[in-house]
């Protein structure tokens, strides 16, 4: 992976989070976030042809990684998505990136989303891969939902429970996790699926993680019936694997339209780990829309 590693302190990042980052590349800046189970290293097929025009800032997010993992309440607040979204926006303020587009994968895509509402003068574009809003899927949760995505039920129970069951095999529940929603063998390499399970298997960041469920079971879905009616402005690019999940229960574009005013998307021929199972239509996609110049897209 061709790009350097830096770290900032706790004092410089919101909240006395510590948020650990990869950086690449030069150019207009563009964050990337990283999505469950896996860290910032998700990327790192695309980053390199993406450093050629951007500056890429790629973090893991609060819980994840070698990321701080602060303590939670029983609110869930440290892991609200409105926090994790903070953490960002100071990260980049840090840099000295005032307005930055961003792409989220999986829980990436909701701390992408938050991050758009709440600061949404920052946020020059948002890509969204393989999701549509939390609530949403919350709000429209079938018998094919539950199935498929039982791990927003079984992680968001009480804790200790999901957090024993998965520590007693961190590795059996990555290796399940990762083969059960990607769709192409070999998309996730052996040394990404290390630096994922390094990562993982430390029993705070399974309580993070767990966490980051709990809080978009309750905290989130109160941000966001704030938000009720309120649509983004900067256009808005939906991205999803075309023999996923995402893609054959929900209207994708039509999902995000509810929440933006101008949303343009399309399948791409993968499961659900976009950037590592076809890295290449992913890379076009987001190099289309990030540089696209369409007023109608300002």
């Amino acid at each position: 992976m061709d790009f350097t590693t830096d770290f900032i302190s706790n004092t410089n990042i919101h909240d006395g989070v510590g948020i650990h980052f990869r950086m690449a590349g030069t150019g207009p800046p563009l964050l990337l976030l990283h999505g469950y189970p896996q860290t910032g290293y998700m990327w790192h097929k695309i980053v390199p042809a993406l450093a050629s025009q951007f500056s890429v800032v790629i973090p893991d997010l609060r819980g994840y990684g070698d990321s701080d993992k602060p303590e939670t309440d029983a609110n869930h607040s440290p892991y609200s998505k409105r926090a994790m979204a903070a953490d960002m926006m100071a990260l980049m303020t840090a840099l000295g990136h005032d307005h930055f587009a961003v792409a989220g994968h999986d829980r990436g895509g909701r701390v992408a989303h938050r991050l758009a509402r709440d600061n949404p003068d920052a946020v020059t574009h948002l890509a969204v891969l393989d999701i549509t809003p939390t609530e949403a899927m919350y709000g429209t949760t079938d018998k094919a939902f539950a199935t498929a995505y039982y791990h927003w039920f079984f992680l968001i129970q009480p804790a200790p429970f999901p957090e024993t069951l998965i520590g007693h095999d961190p590795e059996f529940f990555l290796h399940h996790k990762t083969g059960h929603w990607g769709r192409t063998k070999g998309a996730i390499t052996d040394q990404a699926f290390a630096e994922y399970l390094r990562c993982f298997k430390n029993p705070a960041t399974i309580h993070a993680s767990c966490e980051d469920y709990r809080a978009a079971a309750s905290i989130d879905l109160d941000h966001d019936a704030a938000d009720n009616g309120k649509k983004l402005k900067m256009p808005v690019l939906a991205l999803w694997g075309d023999i996923g999940f995402v893609g054959k229960h929900y209207d994708v574009i039509a999902e995000w339209q509810k929440y933006a005013g101008h949303v343009e998307g399309q399948s791409i021929n993968s499961g659900h780990f976009l950037a590592e199972e076809a890295p290449n239509q992913t890379l076009a996609a987001l190099i289309r829309f990030f540089t696209k110049t369409d007023p109608s897209c300002q």
